[in-house]
């Protein structure tokens, strides 16, 4: 997925420039900020319902709940486009004062509808443990054929538009093959004759109330992450040139990298931390705790040390011109650093039955991030950016790291538990 992402990011710069990526970056935010909106927590939601009643064979609730999730989604992303695409004027001038951005964001509004949908479908493959196709749609498909449809574009004509019609049209694409699989796995199970009981069950047992009573505080969970996510690009976007933003934006995807490992280990300790704490087992949370730290320390420090002595090289590969952000790119690296000697105090929290004083960490350092970028970047720029970042990130990594001392009394990361065994 991440090689897909990077060649579609290097084809951008090297034939078009920062500028026109800084441009698909800002769209790409807007994307992502309206389809968070647009599925309401719903395709989280699904993702629970969906392994809860797959596994119990109860496929017609699956269905039902599928079918209900579109009846509210669709509508209301559609709506969601439509304002999206009639106040793209008012948001080019008045928001970005770039009144230019106004047929892009147009563009991208065509794409909300089916990238909400996407994340339904590719949720609910995850709920029965399609891990392989989940992982393609999700990460690998859409920046794979935009990349093919990037290059045969640019035969035909070569514009600043292009990478977000590239983009848009392999959201079509990726969106109807995974409408395509799921329904076809979900027909065949349905049909089975080890579930043709269900099939006549016309009652429906799951409300429109009870799916939104669940949704919406998923909802506001993943509002307040993704805002850590995107407030630097719009701020960027707004207080500075789309060339800023497009070396920001390529720094920032540089730093992500050293994150590769702590995302695919915590979807193995996440669930461990909620077992050990289910049977009252501290000492074996304090074990799993401290290995996933020691893993992630490790596997992401080849990677931290490559940014650190290295950063103007690796820039440069996107184009001379990305070389300025190598103080941006150290200080975001460093914010990773600090996630990732941290390890994953996050989820302990959160599988520990302390997730609204996470939530309320994440909201504080929300508050933060809008501060000090809103402070720094009309001076610093991108620097400022970077530096707003890398305190948000040290926020809410540390203030849990100490959380996990108070509430259970160990250390995620010492110097014993890292080097040798544990402590």
């Amino acid at each position: 997925g991440i090689i897909s992402g990077y060649i579609f990011t290097l084809i951008v710069t090297r034939i078009f420039s920062a500028e026109t990526w800084g441009i698909f970056a800002l769209c790409f935010t807007v994307l992502q900020i309206t389809s968070v909106i647009g599925r309401l927590g719903l395709d989280t939601a699904l993702l629970r319902f969906v392994a809860e009643y797959s596994t119990q064979g109860k496929w017609n609730l699956v269905r039902e709940i599928y079918l209900k999730t579109l009846k509210l989604t669709v509508p209301f992303s559609l709506t969601l486009s439509l304002i999206l695409f009639f106040i793209s004027p008012f948001i080019a001038k008045y928001l970005f004062h770039k009144k230019y951005l106004e047929s892009y964001f147009r563009i991208i509004s065509v794409a909300l509808v089916p990238f909400v949908l996407l994340f339904i479908n590719s949720e609910s493959l995850r709920g029965i443990k399609k891990i392989k196709e989940y992982t393609f749609f999700q990460n690998v498909g859409i920046m794979l054929f935009a990349s093919i449809t990037l290059i045969i574009l640019f035969f035909l004509h070569k514009k600043d538009d292009l990478p977000i019609l590239a983009y848009t049209s392999s959201v079509f694409i990726i969106f109807l093959a995974s409408l395509f699989l799921w329904l076809k796995i979900l027909k065949s199970k349905i049909q089975h004759p080890k579930f043709s009981t269900f099939v006549s069950c016309k009652t429906s047992t799951i409300s429109y109330k009870y799916l939104l009573s669940v949704s919406i505080p998923m909802l506001l969970s993943s509002s307040l992450f993704f805002i850590m996510q995107w407030t630097d690009t719009i701020m960027l976007g707004i207080f500075r040139t789309e060339k800023e933003v497009g070396i920001y934006n390529v720094a920032l995807k540089l730093a992500a990298l050293t994150s590769i490992t702590l995302f695919a280990i915590n979807t193995i300790a996440a669930p461990k931390f909620a077992e050990f704490w289910g049977k009252g087992d501290i000492k074996g949370l304090k074990r799993v705790a401290q290995q996933s730290t020691k893993l992630i320390f490790w596997t992401s420090l080849p990677m931290l040390l490559s940014l650190w002595l290295f950063p103007s090289y690796i820039l440069s590969i996107f184009g001379s011109e990305f070389k300025i952000g190598v103080t941006a790119l150290i200080m975001l690296t460093l914010g990773q650093f600090i996630n990732a000697i941290s390890g994953s105090v996050g989820y302990i929290l959160q599988m520990t039955g302390k997730q609204k004083v996470f939530q309320n960490i994440i909201l504080t350092a929300s508050i933060i991030n809008i501060i000090l970028n809103a402070s720094l970047i009309p001076r610093f720029g991108m620097n400022g950016a970077a530096f707003a970042s890398l305190i948000s990130l040290a926020v809410i990594n540390v203030i849990p790291f100490f959380l996990v001392k108070y509430y259970y009394g160990f250390y995620t990361f010492t110097l014993n538990s890292v080097l040798f065994k544990g402590d």
